[in-house]
């Protein structure tokens, strides 16, 4: 376990929250503050999946990352809280089936389900033995018994992914982290995204595209010059960057 020079302190500052705070107010704060983001991936940077490098990516650096980095470094925090996590692997539902096993990682905290890394999903804890609608900020979720003693996570009437409740590494998950920041066919390998919960909704810049979604599902979207996308990376997710990187693989390479 990492115990370098980021302190429990350090993390819940940077996200804005204090150690009495309960579960569901520190996962919002987290989705609120670090953003979901892939820009790492398109600058060739290494993805470690160690918890001094995440820690330190998530407090030292100001940045985000996607689902490994995310609900990793939150791992390390609530494991310093005194929470009992979990870290599980699962497949992500497609409209080609489910994907392959360590797709996805999500966390198990206490029993519950907190997922800071999967972008737009629930804003709170899920109960993972209730099998009753569940109704967050983001809408109703609903988990329903898979085979092999795995779990359905359904967002409305749509499955979100299966996961697979038994204990993993992070070292477990560094295979599909390397494919999914190399690969021509990984989502994050085509276009730079950088997404972050707001107190009303969600924004998002994806490739030039600035998205702005609401709770209640309005939606606006516009195409934004690059100077303008720096700003925005800055202003409004804290990402200072000298120009934003190409993609790697571009949707129509």
């Amino acid at each position: 376990m990492y115990t370098g020079r980021v302190d429990v302190t350090d993390y819940l500052t940077r996200i804005g929250a204090t150690a009495d705070d309960p579960l569901d107010v520190l996962m919002r704060r987290h989705l609120e503050t670090v953003p979901f983001e892939n820009v790492s991936i398109h600058e060739r940077d290494n993805v470690r999946l160690e918890d001094e490098a995440l820690v330190e990516k998530v407090v030292d650096r100001r940045r985000g990352g996607f689902c490994y980095e995310l609900n990793g470094a939150f791992a390390w925090l609530l494991g310093r809280l005194g929470y009992r996590v979990t870290r599980f692997s699962a497949r992500v539902a497609t409209p080609d089936g489910l994907s392959f096993p360590g797709d996805h990682m999500g966390l198990i905290v206490d029993g519950v389900l907190v997922d800071v890394g999967f972008g737009r999903f629930a804003v709170g804890p899920l109960d993972l033995d209730s099998r009753d609608e569940q109704h967050d900020r983001s809408g109703v979720f609903t988990v329903r018994d898979a085979p092999d003693g795995e779990l359905d996570v359904v967002w409305g009437e749509k499955t979100q992914y299966r996961l697979d409740p038994r204990p993993r590494t992070l070292a477990d998950f560094t295979p599909m982290a390397w494919w999914h920041r190399t690969s021509p066919t990984s989502p994050f390998t085509r276009e730079v995204t950088c997404s972050r919960l707001t107190p009303t909704g969600r924004v998002t810049i994806s490739g030039p595209k600035l998205i702005e979604t609401d709770d209640d599902g309005t939606r606006t979207e516009r195409t934004v010059p690059a100077d303008e996308q720096l700003a925005i990376y800055r202003d409004t997710f804290g990402i200072v960057l000298d120009a934003v990187p190409p993609a790697l693989h571009p949707p129509d390479a």
